[in-house]
């Protein structure tokens, strides 16, 4: 009868066939240090290289390994989720591929929840990441506490230590849009954050592209708040007003005859203006109930085609 690990490492797997032995080395090689019990999950997205051959190798001979490969790329969150709902450690560690997320940080991980905490996140002071990212990043965490009125450190990403009740509260959380960090935020807990190295990448290229990073920016902002439907009613009540005073004045001016002919051009100026803020509030509510839509199907996030 297997002992039940202390530690569970979940990582997603995208365009990292060059990368697995190394990151699997790298996280033994540090995690045997604490002579404790572990295991590694790893998830691959329906990766288009060669990462599932390689890891159905890697698991060979190596029975702390769990391997799942999803039957479609799902992305990265739904990945994600895949491995929390298997794992089975008291704490369990997210972490990337790409060895940005340095596997001896686990360690200082650890043995920081020693002091009570539920929750260790790892704090990127210093990010290797390209220019786009960071600014991206910045963005993100700008217009996410400006939608939500709530605080988004940019700093902060997947990687971190989560105690097991953690993460089953976690899986409870039955939203069709999935982003770790936030649903780490929503369910509470007693959470503290460290300072950690972070590395540059291993080898590739973020497979996050400008469009995909908006298209993740709006989901989460929809998913997380409706404010965006607010700011459009106070637009549109503000709009209201300033047309309400508008035509108070040219009322004014036309019985004092100073008006001789209306002008086409504020004519047509309002009408656009009034067109296009009438149907952007329309598109908003689309988009809010589209996402009601997907979320009424329950469509299951993730898919697993094989598990080794």
């Amino acid at each position: 009868m297997s002992l039940k690990p202390e530690i569970s490492i979940v990582i997603p797997v995208y365009l990292a066939e060059n990368i697995l032995p190394k990151l699997i080395s790298k996280i033994e090689e540090n995690l045997n240090q604490l002579k404790l019990q572990y295991e590694i999950i790893l998830v691959d997205d329906r990766s288009p290289d060669g990462s599932w051959a390689v890891l159905k190798k890697l698991s060979e001979d190596k029975k702390h390994l769990k391997i799942i490969r999803l039957s479609r790329n799902f992305g990265q969150h739904p990945a994600i989720t895949a491995g929390l709902s298997k794992a089975t450690g008291k704490w369990v560690v997210v972490m990337d591929c790409d060895l940005q997320d340095q596997p001896k940080e686990v360690l200082r991980l650890y043995n920081e929840t020693k002091k009570g905490y539920d929750v260790v996140l790892a704090k990127r002071v210093v990010r290797n990441d390209s220019f786009l990212k960071r600014l991206s990043s910045k963005a993100f965490s700008f217009f996410y506490q400006f939608l939500t009125k709530t605080d988004y450190d940019y700093e902060v990403a997947n990687f971190g230590i989560y105690h097991s009740k953690v993460i089953k509260a976690i899986l409870s959380m039955g939203d069709s849009i999935k982003f770790f960090p936030l649903f780490v935020k929503s369910v509470g807990f007693n959470t503290t954050a460290i300072e950690v190295e972070h590395a540059e990448r291993d080898s590739g290229d973020s497979t996050y592209n400008l469009k995909s990073l908006i298209q993740l920016a709006l989901n989460t902002v929809i998913s997380f708040s409706n404010r965006p439907l607010q700011l459009f009613v106070k637009l549109g009540l503000y709009s209201s007003s300033l047309s309400f005073l508008g035509g108070i004045i040219v009322l004014i001016q036309f019985y004092r005859g100073e008006i001789k002919v209306l002008g086409y051009s504020s004519l047509i100026i309002s009408i656009w203006f009034l067109s296009g803020l009438i149907i952007s509030c329309i598109g908003v509510c689309g988009i809010y109930i589209g996402k009601i839509f997907d979320q009424v199907k329950n469509r299951p996030i993730f898919i697993i085609d094989e598990e080794i």
